[in-house]
């Protein structure tokens, strides 16, 4: 406990050194260049009078979360897949490592022309932007299971499904929150660049639009939203891979004999 609040402590004050540093440079080059705390703190109360601000949040949020989810429940079985099989990882592994480098806001215009401008585009980017991270961490939990493992699963009587599903699957599971909570950053980075180009809503649209008023602090309140929805995102994936972990973190031999 007594670690713990020092811990707390040491946090709270960085966050309070962090305010008066801010607060100072506010003040050296003018509210006008980089609005302070207070200056922030108000322009975050217009919008959020206004419902502007928790608007643009929770579209902004729905288009992260339905891309991520959907990218997430198709990448995992493909790297399953691809992993398990050879000859589909071969001809599959060239590819993935090829499109990987491709960023996402490289397809904005594609995806527009393809989808329209409505949310099907956006969507489809945060797929894009999520898949191939997730395919790939799971590939490479797949290639990391132990052959020992599978050779005693397999020795013990257990079909394929079965060493799939009790042997590879829970090794794999680190790897996949890994690449899951890497793409939940990729897809913020996505989502903003389509918001700034092809939205007229959303915290990307935000903070693009609030430059042609000269309105910094409202691009400040619309990084520090980013910086929260994408904080309390990784907080609940995190939650839920320790919980997930600590259930199939560790191969049941009782399980395979099932």
């Amino acid at each position: 406990m007594t670690a713990k609040l020092k811990r707390g402590g040491l946090h709270l004050l960085f966050v309070l050194a962090g305010f008066v540093l801010w607060h100072l440079l506010s003040l050296v080059y003018g509210p006008e260049i980089l609005p302070g705390p207070i200056y922030t703190a108000q322009g975050g109360y217009e919008l959020l009078r206004d419902g502007t601000l928790l608007q643009y949040i929770g579209i902004s949020s729905y288009r992260v979360l339905a891309g991520w989810t959907i990218g997430s429940l198709i990448a995992i079985p493909v790297g399953l897949v691809i992993g398990k099989v050879g000859p589909i990882r071969a001809f599959a592994e060239p590819f993935l490592n090829f499109i990987r480098f491709i960023p996402p806001i490289a397809f904005i215009t594609l995806f527009l022309v393809w989808f329209g401008i409505g949310e099907t585009s956006k969507i489809a980017l945060i797929l894009y932007a999520t898949f191939f991270i997730v395919v790939l961490n799971t590939l490479t939990g797949v290639l990391s299971v132990e052959e020992d493992k599978i050779r005693s699963a397999r020795s013990m009587g257990a079909s394929e499904w079965q060493i799939v599903l009790h042997v590879i699957i829970p090794a794999t599971v680190p790897y996949m929150f890994t690449g899951i909570r890497l793409a939940m950053g990729t897809s913020f980075m996505a989502i903003i660049g389509a918001e700034m180009i092809a939205s007229n809503e959303g915290v990307g649209y935000l903070i693009w639009n609030s430059r042609l008023f000269f309105r910094t602090d409202w691009i400040f309140v619309g990084l520090i939203s980013l910086g929260l929805m994408g904080f309390l995102t990784d907080r609940g994936v995190a939650w839920i891979g320790k919980r997930l972990l600590s259930r199939y973190g560790v191969v049941s031999t009782t399980s395979l004999r099932r």
